[in-house]
């Protein structure tokens, strides 16, 4: 084992170089990998890891789902307003027969919503200031330099013929009353009116916030039923209040709904799914590549590589064309990687143990000393 003090090719050449007779050299779809290979161990036996074949995967079918931006927000609207959710045994709110209401999700202040909708107006400007440069012949370095942004930034935008909008942080809509929310639903829906009785059973329970996180809640709960403020009683029977959606369908949690495994998919997951692919034509193509790939990975069929480089190549899709040509470029690792047992899935462990002393020692991690502690540790 040995830690290298950067990623160029001419360093990882040098050091296979200095350790002759690896037979078998498993790595990452990065080019400098590639060559550092060719100059150091030209006789070695590329194997593009698995992992990252998936990585690259899902990078292609994220630009796809932020190109088609429009439609999950659509989808995700009607999943939000739908009153009528999955069965699930569990939950009394989703039996057949019984009237439900979803939550509304939280509305933001008129300030912030303004303010987020001008800090949009601008990216949407820069993004049609790039590509009117790129259809003048501009490179993609003086573009970065004209409209200030990074040159990855600007290489996305032109990748997208669509505006790409932002991905939501992963934590997103998460509140200290999240843990609770079940006790107020069940109170509530059991004839609980009282705001501040709802307040003290869930302190009781641990809650440490203020009273008006709570008072938020129970508005919204009244304003799912129709009640008017301060009404605690009503003359027809008031619907079961459910909790919406909390998590929204972005372009990444719906790259993670086609790529996860099958065994691990609940009924929820597959319903999405089915209201996916029936979305758009272009979406039930990228979803059926996105999955045959998967297979072919997971399951080692080096047989249907050829067939789905050539699907990908023939598609509508750039993003999906673009990957075809990337791993016909790589051809021979590609295969290898589904066709060997070989992978980077015992060392993964130590990168991650790297990364975490690498941010433990920052402002003083001189090589010699993080791989001091790297090597000698392990």
């Amino acid at each position: 084992m040995a830690l290298l003090p950067d990623r160029e090719a001419e360093t990882v050449a040098q050091w296979l170089q200095a350790h002759p007779g690896v037979e078998v050299y498993v790595r990452d779809r990065a080019e400098a990998y590639a060559e550092a290979a060719r100059l150091g161990a030209p006789a070695a036996c590329q194997v593009a890891d698995r992992f990252h074949l998936l990585q690259n995967l899902a990078d292609t079918l994220t630009q796809v789902f932020t190109a088609h931006a429009t439609q999950l927000a659509q989808l995700e609207a009607r999943r939000t307003a739908d009153p009528t959710p999955l069965h699930n045994p569990a939950d009394p709110a989703t039996v057949p027969g019984i009237a439900a209401v979803p939550l509304a999700p939280p509305q933001p202040s008129t300030r912030a919503a303004a303010l987020a909708a001008a800090r949009r107006a601008q990216r949407v400007a820069t993004y049609e200031q790039v590509w009117t440069y790129h259809r003048q012949g501009w490179t993609l370095d003086a573009i970065a330099e004209q409209v200030g942004l990074s040159r990855r930034t600007v290489q996305r935008y032109l990748q997208s013929p669509t505006f790409p909008e932002r991905q939501p942080r992963h934590d997103r809509g998460r509140s200290l009353l999240d843990p609770y929310k079940a006790t107020l639903l069940a109170g509530w829906n059991n004839g609980c009116r009282n705001g501040w009785h709802l307040f003290r059973t869930i302190r009781n329970q641990g809650f440490r916030g203020q009273y008006g996180i709570v008072a938020l809640y129970v508005r919204r709960m009244r304003q799912a039923q129709g009640l008017a403020p301060r009404q605690r009683r009503s003359d027809q029977p008031l619907p079961t209040v459910t909790e919406a959606p909390r998590r929204p369908l972005t372009p990444r949690r719906a790259t993670w709904l086609v790529l996860r495994p099958a065994e691990r998919s609940t009924d929820q997951d597959r319903h999405q799914l089915a209201q996916l692919t029936a979305q758009a034509p272009e979406l039930a193509e990228a979803v059926a590549l996105a999955q045959d790939f998967a297979a072919l990975v997971r399951q080692r069929q080096p047989t249907q590589l050829d067939p789905w480089l050539t699907r990908a190549a023939t598609s509508a899709l750039a993003p999906f064309r673009r990957l075809a040509k990337g791993l016909r470029a790589d051809y021979a690792a590609v295969k290898a990687g589904v066709t060997l047992p070989w992978s980077q899935g015992p060392i993964e462990g130590q990168i991650n143990r790297l990364k975490m002393l690498k941010r433990q020692m920052f402002g003083r991690a001189r090589v010699d000393l993080l791989a001091q502690r790297f090597l000698l540790a392990a």
